[in-house]
């Protein structure tokens, strides 16, 4: 049951949170994306390779 409260307090989150995010957001420059989509290949292969050895040993 705590279940379904903790997954209905994230959807309510979700649904007020996004549309003001989206309203007052600032956009981001190019450069910024740029830098930000330099680091999510690595930190991907991170997660997974941590993922990994938490599985296997």
């Amino acid at each position: 049951m705590s279940v379904f409260a903790i997954l209905g307090v994230l959807l309510l989150t979700l649904v007020i949170l996004i549309p003001l995010l989206e309203k007052f957001g600032k956009p981001m420059s190019d450069e910024h994306t740029a830098k930000i989509s330099r680091w999510i290949f690595p930190l991907l292969l991170v997660a997974i390779l941590a993922g990994l050895l938490t599985t296997f040993l």
